[in-house]
């Protein structure tokens, strides 16, 4: 039976990759959360074992359990069976993994930064998915909003980055000014004082 993989971020958003029969599904028992890491200014967007959290996301199939392409696009995390934790509509049900960062990869602290054009890409996935219900429970369901935002929008540093439409847009600067999120421009640092 042909796997799949549970996407909670950037997968969420068909337009970052072309795996077929993608829809809807809930990881149960687990939460994100920005995560930082060595060698890299910017944080993965990852998952923590929750047992009373469930989060949004998008199941999808991977032709032939081909992992390849996807664990190079997912460098840095670590792929883990879901066994039953996905919530989906398929039957037979097929063996459904996520990535997470490792916890020895994780840092407690440091200068980093959430892209901008990153988390772009992810509430345009989720509006499309799921709505601004979906978008809601996507910010209510992921922690580390006290980490710098970088407005890369002018000159995306994410790979991926999509154009989104002005009410796409609204909605990410929403949520970012109800959270108080600290955005930073290009030409701006973080400073010690605002370490996290």
């Amino acid at each position: 039976m042909i796997p799949y993989f549970f996407g909670y971020g950037s997968l969420v958003n068909r337009n970052t990759h072309a795996y077929p029969d993608a829809q809807p599904a809930r990881l149960q028992g687990w939460r994100r959360s920005w995560v930082r890491t060595g060698g890299r200014d910017t944080v993965f967007l990852s998952v923590k074992p929750d047992p009373d959290s469930t989060i949004e996301g998008l199941i999808a199939a991977v032709p032939g359990a081909d992992w390849v392409a996807l664990d190079t696009r997912e460098g840095g995390y670590q792929r883990i069976a879901s066994g039953g934790a996905v919530v989906h509509g398929l039957a037979p049900a097929p063996d459904i993994s996520h990535y997470r960062v490792p916890d020895e990869s994780a840092l407690a602290q440091g200068h980093h930064v959430i892209l901008l054009s990153y988390l772009d890409v992810v509430v345009q996935g989720f509006l499309r998915e799921f709505g601004e219900t979906g978008v809601d429970n996507f910010f209510a369901t992921t922690d580390g909003w006290d980490t710098p935002v970088l407005n890369d929008r002018a000159e995306p540093r994410y790979p991926r980055a999509q154009a989104l439409t002005s009410a796409e847009t609204a909605s990410v600067d929403d949520h970012l000014t109800r959270l108080s999120a600290r955005v930073k421009h290009r030409s701006q640092t973080v400073t010690e004082t605002e370490k996290p």
